[in-house]
């Protein structure tokens, strides 16, 4: 017989077996976490508290649409160390990765809005040396130098071709070496250059052989469609690559009138960062363009890289809920 306590556990059990099917009864599996950290002091952040003090609390509700997305981290001046190694410690001790962007090659942007980055090449391996060590074990996606391969492709005189690719392979060997650092060349965007094919052989000798992949749409506007159609092709010429598309501001698509890259309005945020994307090459949509800072001084924005809050409030308002 039975002892009571057996009985009780078997009451339990059958209990349970003949509930099984009833959907009341069994929870739904947790929703997996997304990798990626927000930082709590971002411009977004600041914003809404700012405005919620003085009762600007619509407008707030809107600006944490920005404010409670994980967005990347610009590293475009000398001495990236100190804030490579603060985002990455901060993200790792949430246990999820910081997403950064190394933006300091020499002649950027050349010449444009965001001209400037190191003064030599010699200056630019050692930046390149620091960020890399400040990265340490921790994890972290790095987006490699936004815009430095497409502009040579389509023209950039500037530059001397091949000293901007032995750079960015040097980069991208550098950080490599770094065991949880995951590597992304800049590649542009389908409208810029349309034929994809245009820059396979800058990007094969930008190092991406050695990359984890290519990241596409940075600070741009194309739909999410439009990148991946062009990640898909790129990837056929390099091999099965890998790529990554900046949604931070996609979510209305290209804006169809002139200098449709700066500061166009009636934009909108696009998709949330996730690594869930039902592509088996597209590894993430990521905001790497941080929404609300400004692409230059054309439209009455500021200057490059500035916060501009009737800008990122018109992102976050049109935006899909």
């Amino acid at each position: 017989m039975p002892t009571p306590v057996r009985r009780a556990l078997l009451a339990t059990l059958l209990a349970g077996l003949c509930c099984a099917g009833a959907a009341r009864d069994v929870p739904e599996p947790p929703e997996t976490p997304e990798p990626f950290w927000t930082a709590p002091d971002s411009s977004a952040a600041q914003q809404a508290a700012t405005w919620r003090a003085v009762g600007r609390t619509a407008d707030a509700a809107l600006m944490d649409r920005i404010a409670a997305r994980p967005e990347a981290e610009w590293l475009n001046g000398p001495d990236p160390g100190p804030l490579v190694r603060a985002r990455t410690t901060a993200a790792a001790r949430a246990g999820q990765t910081a997403v950064l962007v190394a933006y300091y090659i020499p002649n950027r942007d050349c010449g444009q809005y965001s001209l400037g980055g190191a003064p030599t090449a010699a200056a630019y391996r050692a930046w390149i040396d620091e960020f890399a060590t400040a990265l340490g074990d921790r994890d972290a996606y790095v987006i490699v130098e936004p815009d430095a391969v497409a502009q040579v492709v389509a023209g950039c005189t500037r530059v001397v071709a091949a000293d901007r690719y032995a750079l960015l392979a040097e980069a991208v060997d550098r950080l490599k070496r770094q065991p949880h650092a995951r590597v992304y060349v800049d590649a542009g965007n389908s409208g810029w250059i349309p034929e994809a094919w245009r820059l396979v052989d800058a990007l094969k000798a930008s190092g991406v052989a050695r990359a984890d992949g290519v990241a596409l749409n940075v600070s741009n506007f194309q739909t999410n469609k439009a990148s991946s159609t062009y990640g898909d092709q790129l990837s056929k010429d390099l091999a099965g690559k890998h790529y990554v598309i900046d949604t931070s501001r996609n979510g209305n698509g290209p804006y169809a009138g002139t200098d449709a890259w700066c500061n166009p309005p009636g934009r909108a945020l696009g998709t949330p960062p996730t690594t869930r994307t039902n592509n088996p090459l597209l590894d993430a949509y990521l905001w790497i363009k941080r929404p609300g800072e400004s692409d230059g001084t054309c439209r009455g924005g500021p200057a490059a890289g500035r916060w501009w809050p009737s800008y990122a409030l018109e992102l976050a308002r049109n935006a899909a809920p």
